[in-house]
């Protein structure tokens, strides 16, 4: 045996002692105690709470949100199923309901909520309406002029034509004011309770706005009275329909009215007692038959003007 090897039981020409440590490895790892015989290992450390979420939607308000979150659930709840009810009765055939509480329901529905029904009707509407307009003019220099018929039907016919999006007041606001009119009052023009007298406030002041959009007087003069007219004409039917129908137009002349300062845009100032009558200072009446204070003929429904064209049939 080599001497060297003493006391080591190593590789030959190694020296005795322990064996130093490869460069570049570090320090040593401490030992583990759970390798240690005998020592009980320590536990591992408890993971920390996550964070509770609030629940979501009401539940997570607080307790007097909650509360008056749900008050308004419930008065939308009960309104929804109010106007619900009201529009059907509404749209429903006459019935006990009806008959004894119509009138509340007329004041739900009208004016914002009114359903119009004709598109589904069994036989709907085939007929052309064209309505008319005219305006007196009071002049810069004092006199009194009639403008021309405008044909406001016309107009909105143009302005929809070729166009991809039409407003809701081209289409409907003239047809529907009219439609409105005509339902109000009798074949004599005369208003058939309060919705008349509205129907009229509202018709009037769309020919007015309308008359004066298209400039009709010249510089200083003003407009004191608009009337309208409408000239229905029968939809043919086609050629393979039996249906007979008479080609003849029927026109529909309307009294003058007299402007009110309410019918202007942005104006103040009160309505008249009838809510349709005192006009400006010109002292123009509004009714059948009368003539203005200026002994002008131009009276409402009354005078030369209104010729065979233009009388109610």
């Amino acid at each position: 045996m080599d001497g060297n090897d003493k006391g080591t039981g190593g590789e030959p020409g190694e020296p005795a002692g322990p064996r130093p440590q490869t460069p570049g490895r570090g320090p040593a790892l401490p030992p583990d105690p759970a390798a240690t015989p005998g020592t009980p290992a320590a536990a591992p450390p408890a993971p920390a709470a996550a964070p509770t979420a609030p629940p979501p939607g009401i539940a997570g308000l607080k307790l007097g949100y909650q509360i008056a979150a749900a008050c308004a659930l419930v008065l939308v709840a009960v309104a929804a199923c109010v106007h619900v009810g009201m529009l059907f009765l509404h749209v429903a055939p006459s019935n006990t309901l009806t008959k004894q509480h119509g009138d509340a329901v007329d004041a739900w529905i009208y004016p914002e909520f009114e359903q119009n029904w004709k598109l589904f009707a069994p036989n709907p509407l085939q007929q052309n309406i064209a309505v008319q307009a005219r305006a007196e003019l009071r002049t810069a220099d004092g006199g009194v002029r009639t403008t021309d018929w405008y044909d406001l039907s016309a107009r909105d016919g143009a302005d929809i034509d070729g166009n991809l999006l039409p407003s809701h007041t081209q289409q409907n606001e003239l047809r529907r004011a009219w439609d409105f009119y005509a339902g109000s009052h009798d074949a004599q023009n005369r208003p058939v309770g309060l919705r008349g007298q509205l129907s009229e406030r509202y018709i009037r002041r769309i020919a007015y706005m309308r008359l004066d959009r298209e400039r009709p007087g010249g510089k200083g003069d003003e407009i004191v009275r608009v009337q309208l007219r409408s000239r229905t004409t029968n939809v043919r039917p086609p050629k393979w329909s039996e249906e007979k129908v008479s080609p003849k137009p029927v026109h529909r002349l309307l009294p003058w009215w007299s402007v009110t300062p309410d019918d202007l845009p942005l104006a103040s100032g009160g309505t008249s007692e009838n809510g349709s009558e005192n006009g400006p200072e010109n002292g123009s009446k509004n009714g059948a038959g009368s003539t203005s204070s200026d002994g002008s003929e131009n009276g409402s429904g009354s005078g030369p003007r209104p010729n065979a064209e233009g009388a109610a049939r």
